[in-house]
């Protein structure tokens, strides 16, 4: 179980949170106690919590992968595990020319963003969470499996959107005056009904 925590500002001030994420990632040091490492631009910080199981040598995140130019062009932060990598991987070298300096499954999943888009998610058998930066479209894109069994908890407020592994992490950045209270009866419903009327 590893941990991830991102941000992406509004207004290109990404840095200036920096240091507060920092501070929120010790909220996630129990999901790996390997490694904690961040990667910080204008408009994003990525930051991750590693339990490693694959790959411990190369498979450090968050991971750069080329674009087209061959320079450093996706960041990406992960949680959980693609069971079709291998697979995947394949795939990719053979349809694409994808290259992999890693052999883990974090390096497939942002190759297979680069060659499929957000189709990539289709692709994927496993469980897992994650999101990826686009440096040259300043874009991000997040993602978990289908039945959530890696959470990623999104956020917003004036600043930007916050998307982790838990929601304590996500609390801690924001202000507490402008989160809101569950509304009981909405949660009534949805836990009954499965919808909110």
């Amino acid at each position: 179980m590893c941990g991830l925590l991102g941000f992406v500002s509004k207004d290109r001030q990404a840095k200036a949170r920096a240091d507060d994420i920092t501070e929120a990632m010790h909220l996630l040091r129990h999901r790996g106690p390997d490694e904690t490492t961040s990667w910080v631009d204008d408009d994003v910080v990525l930051a991750f919590q590693r339990l490693s199981i694959i790959d411990l040598d190369l498979s450090h995140q968050p991971l750069a992968y080329p674009g087209e130019d061959g320079e450093d062009r996706y960041r990406i932060i992960f949680n959980g595990e693609i069971y079709n990598y291998l697979e995947l991987r394949e795939r990719l070298s053979r349809e694409f020319g994808a290259q992999f300096n890693t052999r883990g499954d974090t390096e497939v999943i942002v190759a297979a963003y680069r060659y499929l888009g957000e189709e990539c998610v289709s692709a994927l058998r496993g469980m897992f969470a994650f999101l990826i930066w686009d440096q040259q479209e300043r874009r991000a894109f997040g993602a978990r499996d289908h039945f959530g069994i890696k959470p990623l908890y999104v956020a917003s407020d004036a600043t930007g959107t916050y998307l982790g592994s838990e929601k304590k992490s996500l609390l801690a950045l924001l202000d507490p005056a402008r989160v809101a209270d569950v509304d009981h009866r909405s949660l009534q419903h949805y836990l009954t009904l499965q919808y909110v009327p």
